[in-house]
């Protein structure tokens, strides 16, 4: 079966009219939907230079609110049940390996274990500048804090020496609830991405603006790549749903939904939609309306169910 998640966004002013408590009942609404899993962004501070961003124009403003991501599904956790909750992208580098280790491992206790954490490097510099960390360096950061936090979640005590982290028998409890917490890496895949996934990760999250071609041959070098390093089961593969359009600019639901056979074809293990395309600011009234009939399309048109 794939599965169906949600991006909402938690910055800007769309969602927040009533209030950012909000997006806790909109967790709810999402859930009750039937959507598999709900997905927040990340961003820690914003500097001025928006129109650096490759893939189109930047949502909101560098002075616009953006909430922290761990923190708001820490807020939503104890109010769901059964949804999933994930980052994508959480930007790992930016915060201390051994602070993230706890607050992840802390947060899928309290979801029990219902996180799926989604990492990348971020493409803004000015976040790695007030952090004191070299941007040049954010690849290998990235790799050696997720490194670092597995060592913490599945070594007692545990030991990690790299460049920018090491520590020596020690412990950090509570760790994860699953036995395994899946982490996405994002990004090209070329071959750092690769050896991301198949050594520390569980997931590939394609990068913005990616073919489906482009996704479905990595997604075929990722599964060669992860037999031949004897990794069980299969890894995930995240794909962004494309939208269609009627001739008056709205989601056409169905010619949309008809796309999805050929995003599991591609590889696709889930399919991500975003809420602001299908929810605008002033539909909230009619958002479990809405959420219900995007899910239920989503279930008609995927082959595995």
């Amino acid at each position: 079966m794939t599965t169906f998640s949600i991006g909402v966004p938690n910055y800007g002013a769309t969602f927040a009219t009533r209030g950012w408590s909000g997006l806790v009942t909109l967790a709810q609404q999402i859930e009750a939907a039937g959507f598999d899993r709900l997905i927040v962004v990340d961003h820690v501070v914003m500097g001025p230079n928006t129109d650096e961003y490759q893939w189109g124009t930047f949502p909101v403003p560098p002075e616009a609110p953006w909430c922290e991501p761990l923190t708001v599904l820490a807020a939503i956790a104890p109010a769901t049940t059964r949804l999933r909750l994930s980052t994508g992208i959480l930007i790992a580098p930016l915060r201390p390996a051994a602070l993230l280790a706890k607050t992840v491992a802390t947060l899928d206790v309290l979801s029990g274990g219902r996180l799926d954490l989604g990492v990348g490097t971020g493409w803004q510099r000015e976040e790695y500048d007030a952090m004191g960390l070299p941007f040049e360096a954010r690849g290998r950061l990235l790799t050696e804090t997720v490194a670092a936090c597995r060592a913490l979640w599945e070594q007692s005590p545990a030991s990690f020496s790299s460049e920018s982290v090491s520590f020596d028998g020690i412990w950090c409890a509570p760790v994860p609830a699953q036995e395994r917490l899946p982490v996405w890496f994002s990004g090209t895949l070329n071959e750092r991405v690769l050896r991301r996934i198949i050594d520390l990760g569980d997931g590939w999250i394609p990068i913005m603006g990616a073919t489906i071609d482009q996704i479905a041959d990595g997604a075929n070098r990722l599964r060669s790549a992860w037999r031949d390093a004897g990794r069980s089961g299969e890894p995930q593969v995240q794909i962004p749903l494309p939208i269609a359009r009627g001739d008056d600019r709205r989601v056409d639901l169905d010619a949309t939904m008809a796309r999805v056979p050929q995003l599991v074809e591609a590889g696709a293990t889930d399919v991500q939609a975003m809420m602001q395309v299908f929810v605008r600011g002033d539909e909230l009234d009619r958002a479990p309306e809405i959420l219900g009939e995007i899910a239920d399309a989503f279930a008609r048109a995927d082959p595995r169910r």
